[in-house]
């Protein structure tokens, strides 16, 4: 059970495209992200989602970890793997990795209200990362929260966690540098679809605890990259 249309994202498009035909579908679908703030009242469940590829790297796992926001309980998790048909190109992960959230997706038991992917959203060299890509095809409110830059620049970021910096390129704020732990490397966060950054910054601090990741993505992180 999921609540979400899988299977209309699934066919959206096709996933193994030549780069030129990618970036030109990223272009055209970048119109249908929507920045709108996100009320807390709407948020009973998040789920963070990793793409590892643990054993063999024509094999990519994705897990997708479901918590109650803000307590972070666990609720569900799914698990899939699929053969990997295309390359890594920075720019174009969601071609690479999407297929297979999709399939775990499937597994849960319950449909999330926000979806927290280890990737960019709009931090993006043409403003349509992975978070956006999924986001759209799904039609549900989606964070990039990220572990390193794809593109922009920021000023220093003071070292208590709650810190924040805006993530800028060429003149505009693309995401915000958030400071998850004292002293620790930050994360980057930006939207996916059906929030604001001021929205995304604050769920991603409500779903620490005391880690650099937010609980959703560090559990999916880990279940990601496990050894079986």
């Amino acid at each position: 059970m999921s609540g979400l249309d899988l299977e209309r994202a699934r066919k959206a498009h096709a996933w193994d495209l030549p780069p030129r035909e990618a970036t030109r579908l990223q272009e055209k679908l970048k119109a249908g992200v929507i920045s709108t703030p996100l009320a807390d009242e709407s948020i009973r469940y998040v789920a963070g989602i990793d793409v590892g590829f643990p054993s063999r790297k024509e094999i990519a796992r994705a897990a997708v970890v479901v918590m109650r926001y803000p307590t972070m309980e666990l609720i569900a998790q799914g698990l899939a793997e699929l053969p990997v048909t295309t390359p890594y190109i920075p720019g174009l992960l969601s071609f690479r990795e999407v297929p297979v959230i999709l399939r775990a997706l499937e597994e849960l038991t319950q449909t999330p209200d926000v979806l927290m992917t280890d990737s960019q959203g709009i931090a993006h060299p043409r403003r349509f990362g992975l978070a956006c890509h999924l986001g759209v095809l799904l039609d549900i409110p989606t964070i990039g929260c990220a572990k390193s830059i794809l593109v922009g620049g920021h000023a220093p970021l003071p070292e208590a966690r709650g810190s924040t910096a805006a993530l800028v390129d060429d003149g505009e704020t693309i995401g915000a540098v958030v400071r998850t732990r004292a002293g620790v490397k930050p994360v980057y966060v930006s939207i996916g679809h059906r929030v604001d950054l001021t929205s995304a910054v604050r769920v991603v601090l409500n779903c620490g605890r005391g880690y650099r990741l937010p609980e959703p993505a560090r559990q999916a992180h880990h279940l990601a990259s496990r050894k079986f």
